[in-house]
């Protein structure tokens, strides 16, 4: 049996915590000690004092670094070895995003745009206030690495290409104006994700998806063979010119919400849920069997409704090429939307970015943190009978 009178309790911690301050940095400070002993017991393939006949290498002291997060400061001490080979990528890994949320408040402090609220904040993030040469000097580091992450070679073929935009608050010569943050994920025909692009805009227009496109084929993009985004025009011009071989999926969630303007504020719930089960069928041939019995059911009550969906909802139905296992993941923008909750969770402190620069900086460090998550995952699809697929459809061809 557990004994769970030695485990502490949720009231312990708390009371932990209000009585002690500094008690979630502290715990966060050990925990980052404890991964830098272990990266160096790793890389020397042995422990401290240990005989070991795999050793490599010998310890010689420690040097003390600082490392900035959201919990205040933390004072650690990295450990070296006596030939200088051993390298962690702890605080590259960890710091990238937080140096970029940090830095912006802190810009906007220096600015003069912000308030005592985001002066307090700062303060609390980091455990002091910041010059404008320290911002910049942080701002230096982190827009060399970004910016050799936006400009990288697109070597390998991507099969799938999901692309959306979401909308910050920037200052603009003085002017608060929303900005649309174009975003470009890709699957490649090893089943691997990928963020491909994360670019500014001063909205969502035919010119600025397509230059967004040209700079993906200019970095490299080729083998696309399905495209998932939402129905904007402007980003179906661009498309139509730029990828043209491309099937075009239009994401069915974002189908299901246009939906909601052809009805009547006080609709019946039982009408929609029925359309969103049709996406749930395994062939095309079951879904539009089912569609054709949800316009007998619905067209009489919803005239508008049933007349919008018949004309357009072919184009959701794109996924059905794909192979089955690909259905769940293809037919909609979901995987991006996730990327841009993340985007939300940190933009929300700042509310109102202070310049383009710092707006495209936070979001595209947090983009290399995902994009280098997502390589050290397993693959997220397995594409053989995609590949299987295309074999076919090259033989049918010749």
């Amino acid at each position: 049996m557990t004994r769970s009178e030695n485990k502490p309790s949720i009231a312990a911690v708390k009371d932990l915590m209000g009585a002690n301050h500094d008690a979630l940095r502290m715990i966060m400070q050990d925990l980052l000690q404890e991964m830098l002993e272990g990266e160096m017991t790793e890389a020397l393939g042995a422990a401290k004092s240990e005989r070991a006949e795999a050793r490599i290498g010998y310890r010689s002291g420690h040097y003390n670094r600082t490392l900035i997060t959201r919990v205040g400061k933390l004072e650690l001490r990295v450990p070296q070895d006596r030939d200088g080979r051993f390298s962690t990528e702890l605080f590259e890994r960890y710091q990238r995003s937080e140096q970029a949320l940090v830095a912006s408040l802190a810009e906007m402090y220096v600015q003069g745009v912000s308030t005592r609220k985001v002066k307090a904040i700062t303060e609390e993030l980091c455990g002091h206030s910041f010059s404008a040469s320290t911002i910049s000097a942080i701002n230096k580091r982190l827009d060399e690495s970004l910016t050799a992450f936006a400009e990288r070679r697109l070597d390998e073929p991507f099969a799938y290409l999901i692309i959306d935009a979401k909308y910050e608050k920037v200052r603009q010569a003085g002017v608060v104006r929303s900005c649309a943050v174009l975003v470009a994920l890709g699957i490649d025909w090893e089943g691997r994700r990928q963020i491909l692009a994360v670019e500014l805009a001063n909205r969502e227009s035919h010119s600025s998806w397509k230059d967004f496109l040209l700079g993906l084929k200019q970095r490299g993009l080729h083998g696309v063979e399905y495209i998932v985004a939402d129905d904007h025009a402007g980003l179906r011009a661009a498309v139509r010119e730029v990828l043209p071989d491309a099937w075009f999926q239009r994401c069915y969630v974002h189908f299901l919400r246009n939906a909601l303007d052809h009805l009547p504020r006080k609709a019946d719930d039982d009408c929609l849920q029925e359309l969103r089960w049709i996406y749930d069928r395994r062939e095309l041939s079951e879904a539009k069997s089912d569609l054709a019995a949800w316009l007998r059911k619905w067209s009489p009550r919803y005239p508008k409704l049933a007349s919008w969906a018949e004309e357009t909802i072919e184009e959701t139905f794109t996924f059905y090429r794909l192979p089955r296992q690909h259905h769940k993941h293809m037919k909609s923008t979901n995987m991006l939307e996730r990327f841009n909750e993340e985007i939300k969770r940190r933009t929300i402190v700042l509310r109102i970015f202070p310049n383009e620069d710092s707006c495209l900086r936070l979001i595209r460090s947090l983009a290399v943190e995902t994009h280098e998550n997502w390589l050290e995952a397993n693959r997220y699809l397995n594409m053989n009978d995609l590949k299987e697929m295309k074999k076919a459809d090259l033989r049918q061809a010749a």
